[in-house]
């Protein structure tokens, strides 16, 4: 009996120090996304404009400054949180 291949699935050819290749159901390879906006930025970029925004906005009166009080209850939200993810996951052994 020969063995076929089906041509809806996608192929996979993967070994040790050879990149894979794939084919899509049109025959064609895959194209690969390019990264954009800032994914396309290195990290210190990334930091550079996020904190010219964040100056842009408190110069302006638009940023949001947690009061203490604010503070204090967003850390009980995240603690309430934790635990109870913590209890519902059950421990492996």
């Amino acid at each position: 009996m020969e063995s076929t291949t089906d041509p809806t699935m996608v192929q996979r050819a993967v070994s040790q120090g050879e990149a894979s290749t794939e084919t899509h159901l049109n025959g064609e390879a895959p194209r690969k996304k390019s990264r954009r906006g800032f994914a396309a930025m290195s990290p210190e970029k990334q930091r550079e404009i996020a904190s010219l925004g964040g100056k842009a906005a408190h110069a302006k009166g638009t940023a949001h400054e947690f009061t203490s009080e604010e503070a204090r209850a967003a850390g009980h939200q995240g603690g309430v949180a934790a635990q109870r993810k913590a209890r519902s996951v059950k421990p492996t052994t």
